[in-house]
């Protein structure tokens, strides 16, 4: 009898150890799910040409709603289907379909009103009042009864020790901070303390403990759903056991620590649509407000390029203002950014003290805009645009004519030549002291990968960084010219960073080196462009491609390209396309077979868009082609290609220089 009731008790205690223990491979399986789906989506929108068709934006968004459907009372639910809804108007922006923004309404109005207490709660709800959605109230939250006294739990203590044991060999030791499983190993202790007896002396600790280390985890990750979860914890603490130890921890970490207020996610910004310099409406809800991030600025004697950072699309207008002698204020260039707010720690102040600006001031204009005021010293002309993913705001401001150089880096280089010989309006005048400087860009690096290789070893950024040092090295030997690589390491620089470094650095040429990718891994060539609008699909598509926009940006881009290409070499930039283009094919076609010419195109690429001389971009070749992948990973097929483009530089620097013109005005006649 008494070995009965033993056999029965043991096999009650292993019944119950199974369910515990398949409740928790339960929600381990739901939130790996959520990164799953999470990891898909971070892989769409850095690929320009799959965001390009509908089948990979369904996969993601299915992937989402799984969660949810598995789930849909646990904790990844809200955040599955919040992120399902902004997909899905996403989505729109590229289809265009009805139904697409419908669904994608259908989901945050679930949101809304499924999850009142969620943090997303709020958010779906701003989002669908941008949309001009109404909100549906979400049900008045039940009244809880104060809880009971707590008891002491012997187990419940015993799973809290073994989760402070766990949480103190992760602080002592560094490396294991990088594997997200073993800050997960953590969690799933102290929430299982918790679950041991949610109502015990060690419940709020534990649920403490849970959010700081999803906090802590998502440092690493930079996960927004790790953000939301750990702030989720927090609150609840605070919350729910406003008067332990626990509960005033949670509350000050809330209040007062950056890492935390930093901490709340960001939903998925939706690509946005070209900014002109018109305001647009916006509605003057809190939750709409933009933040201004940074200010940038590059600048020489002559050129100063500022560039203010926002982490999403914003209506803004600019204005210039004349002197003002009585109030002892210079002339000032202002842009207003409309509902936006002023990041807490943003200078007041950013010097730049060159011969063009004194320095640019941010303050909170009103409410809902921020102003950026430039005190200007002395200027000939400006030009303001934005570009795309992510937003920024682009000023370039010139001093003396484009063209004129600083003679001091090219008394070597000077040429007599009586100016009478030269035609009139050439550029050729301008350049009359020769080429000796030339800035060499390596496409995408650091974050940015650029397009992915038929081999999984091939990475666009390894490759053109390849090419472009090889490049430098054949410029220097052959035509001694002074050579700047814009990165020569694998790191990140943004587009408009690049122009901006060959203006500052009175570059002569520019030439940024790229490789091509199609959907169509048959697709093979060889192509060169310059700045202009675009004359073909195919320009438009790879435009998009290199620019991390979309086609719809670069077809509204034409619109104001013309304005801000009237100090662009255009004419130049189309000769040394072509000497380039026609060398590089020509060399390249004495040693390898199937070389394709694609010829010389135009397009409106965003790292071209400002340069202040002779500036073309390069698609190498085609990495998602098999064959030319192989080659674009041989350094001897790199070798070739330089070479051919460092002699499509000589011919085109012989034939503009003014000694080539005096050639083509002399007599044809034989020597002597």
């Amino acid at each position: 009898m008494h070995r009965a009731t033993r056999d029965i008790g043991i096999i009650a205690v292993l019944a119950i150890t199974l369910v515990v223990m398949a409740g928790q491979a339960y929600a381990a399986s739901t939130r790996d799910r959520f990164f799953q789906a999470e990891k898909a989506y971070k892989d769409l929108t850095r690929s320009p040409a799959r965001l390009k068709y509908r089948h990979h934006w369904l996969r993601v968004i299915e992937k989402y709603e799984a969660v949810y459907k598995r789930a849909p009372d646990g904790e990844w639910a809200a955040v599955s289907l919040f992120r399902a809804g902004i997909i899905w108007l996403e989505l729109h922006r590229y289809s265009g379909r009805g139904a697409d923004r419908e669904s994608g309404i259908a989901r945050l109005q679930s949101v809304a009103t499924q999850f009142p207490r969620s943090a997303y709660r709020a958010r779906a709800a701003d989002r669908l009042r941008q949309l001009g959605i109404k909100v549906a109230r979400a049900p008045a939250p039940k009244k809880v009864a104060p809880a009971p006294a707590p008891k002491k739990n012997p187990a419940a203590r015993r799973q809290y020790a073994a989760a402070e044991r766990c949480r103190q060999k992760l602080e002592k030791n560094p490396r294991r901070t990088k594997h997200r499983d073993v800050w997960l190993t953590c969690i799933d202790q102290y929430e299982a303390a918790f679950k041991a007896d949610s109502q015990g002396v060690t419940a709020a600790q534990s649920m403490l403990r849970t959010g700081e280390l999803y906090l802590g985890l998502s440092r690493y990750s930079r996960s927004d759903a790790d953000r939301e979860n750990g702030m989720r914890f927090l609150k609840r603490v605070a919350r729910d056991y406003p008067e332990t130890p626990a509960g005033k921890a949670a509350r000050q970490r809330l209040g007062s620590d950056a890492t935390v207020a930093k901490a709340v996610p960001s939903a998925p910004k939706p690509r946005p649509r070209p900014q002109t310099s018109k305001p647009s409406p916006g509605n003057g809800h809190a939750g709409t407000h933009r933040m201004v991030d940074e200010l940038r600025f590059w600048s020489n004697p002559n050129y100063t390029r500022v560039v203010i950072d926002t982490d999403g699309k914003v209506p803004y207008t600019y204005r210039l203002l004349k002197k003002d002698p009585d109030l002892n204020k210079p002339q000032r260039l202002f842009v207003d950014l409309r509902n936006t707010r002023l990041r807490q720690d943003f200078p007041s102040v950013v010097p730049i003290n060159d011969n063009l600006l004194m320095d640019a001031r941010a303050g909170q204009y009103n409410q809902d805009t921020v102003r950026v005021v430039m005190d200007i010293k002395s200027f000939k002309t400006y030009k303001i645009f934005s570009l795309m993913n992510p937003f920024r705001i682009v000023i370039d401001v010139w001093g003396q004519t484009d063209g004129t150089k600083t003679a001091d880096r090219r008394e070597t280089a000077a040429i007599n030549v009586p100016q009478e010989k030269i035609p009139p309006g050439s550029l050729t005048r301008s350049l009359a002291l020769g080429v000796s400087r030339i800035v060499i860009d390596a496409g995408h690096g650091g974050k940015d990968p650029g397009a992915r290789g038929y081999y999984r070893s091939a990475r666009e950024k390894d490759i053109t960084l390849a090419i472009a040092q090889k490049l430098a090295k054949k410029i220097k030997a052959r035509l001694g010219c002074e050579v700047i690589l814009t990165r020569n390491n694998d790191k990140f620089l943004t587009l408009e960073e690049r122009t901006a470094l060959a203006n500052t650095k009175n570059a002569d040429l520019f030439i940024s080196i790229h490789v091509n990718a199609h959907r169509n891994k048959r697709a093979f060539g060889t192509e060169t462009y310059f700045l202009n609008l675009a004359t073909d699909e195919e320009s438009i598509r790879v435009a998009a491609m290199e620019n991390a926009t979309s086609t719809k940006n670069i077809s509204d881009l034409q619109t104001i390209l013309m304005d801000l290409m009237q100090n662009s070499k255009i004419n130049e930039s189309s000769r040394l396309a072509g000497y380039v283009q026609s060398n590089m094919v020509r060399h390249l076609g004495r040693k390898y077979s199937k070389v394709k010419d694609k010829g010389v195109k135009q397009a409106p690429f965003y790292v071209l868009l400002g340069a202040q001389m002779p500036a073309i971009l390069i698609e190498t070749a085609f990495i998602s082609n098999p064959r030319e992948c192989k080659r674009l990973m041989d350094p001897v097929f790199q070798d070739r290609l330089s070479e051919g483009i460092v002699r499509g530089i000589d011919k085109y620097i012989q034939e503009t220089s003014p000694t080539a013109f005096q050639r083509n005005l002399r007599p044809n006649r034989k020597d002597g």
